[in-house]
């Protein structure tokens, strides 16, 4: 058996095409498009690449985008003043501080600072507390976990009853991915377990998997003996591993072993080219449901 590849490079250009559909039905209704903020303090290459990716993303699907890059110096107060001049902009439906900041800055303080309803990244308390209340209430979902399980349900796989196993327990993806697919939804409605590399028995708790979530951070933490056959096999994981002397690009593996797991899976997402594109994606449809919110269409 080998697994079908789930593409999330297809599927983002999917959503993306719909979104700059609701984008020019937006226009052509009201006159106004959705408005992304995205600053970015410093030049660190990482945050650059993605922030870069971000705002060309953002400007094909018929976005307003403002990238504003400021000084790795920038004080914490002038930082914190910038997004409430976008707080106030009512042009502006979403703000994005691209993370990791200098270490002179409060992350959390930023982070509390962007509007809930602004929020895009999801990452604000109001916004994780709206999520574990009641997903569907939730007006924003976190970028990474939303992608996760837009990438299931548009492969058709059954989340119902379903044993779902997340291997990681981080704030930004282990832990909301694992309450949204716990939640009472057509899109959900698993049963789910969160495990880590502390787990006991860790393998055990993989092999009940119907659906295995990893997002540990360990370049191929997952053995292809630890997945049930047939299971399908979401790989969260980005890992630096090397560098291409040909091309001088970055060397990316997951955290399952993907090419004996392949042999095993019914279903698994590449890395590259997974998860990934899928995260870009939700940003920008977290960013249109802002201004349908503002306008009144949803």
């Amino acid at each position: 058996m080998t697994a079908e590849i789930i593409s999330g490079t297809q599927i983002s250009k999917t959503i993306l095409a719909e979104i700059k559909d609701e984008v020019e039905k937006m226009k052509a209704k009201h006159g106004k498009v959705p408005g992304l903020a995205t600053i970015l303090v410093g030049k660190n290459p990482a945050s650059v690449s993605y922030v870069t990716l971000k705002v060309k993303t953002a400007l094909s699907v018929g976005f307003n985008e403002i990238q504003d890059d400021q000084p790795e110096d920038i004080p914490e107060a002038d930082l914190l003043a910038l997004i409430d001049k976008y707080n106030k902009d009512p042009d502006i439906h979403g703000i994005l501080v691209q993370l990791p900041l200098p270490g002179h800055i409060d992350e959390k303080k930023v982070i509390n600072a962007i509007s809930p309803d602004k929020d895009v990244d999801a990452f604000h308390p109001v916004n994780v507390g709206r999520l574990m209340i009641c997903c569907d209430k939730a007006r924003f979902l976190p970028c990474t976990p939303a992608g996760i399980q837009e990438l299931i349900v548009r492969s058709g796989i059954q989340t119902c009853g379903a044993e779902v196993v997340v291997v990681g327990r981080s704030n930004i993806v282990g832990k909301p991915i694992a309450m949204m697919m716990a939640q009472k939804s057509i899109c959900a409605n698993a049963t789910v377990t969160v495990v880590h590399t502390r787990t006991k028995n860790l393998a055990e708790h993989c092999k009940r998997a119907d659906i295995l979530i990893v997002a540990a951070g360990v370049p191929g933490l997952v053995k292809p003996e630890w997945i049930k056959p047939g299971a399908t096999v979401i790989d969260v994981g980005v890992n630096r591993v090397g560098v291409n002397e040909t091309t001088g690009k970055a060397i990316l593996k997951g955290d399952v072993d993907f090419d004996a797991a392949r042999k095993i899976a019914g279903k698994i997402t590449p890395v590259p080219g997974g998860v990934g594109p899928m995260t870009i994606a939700m940003l920008m449809k977290n960013t249109l449901k802002s201004a349908q919110y503002v306008l009144g269409d949803l």
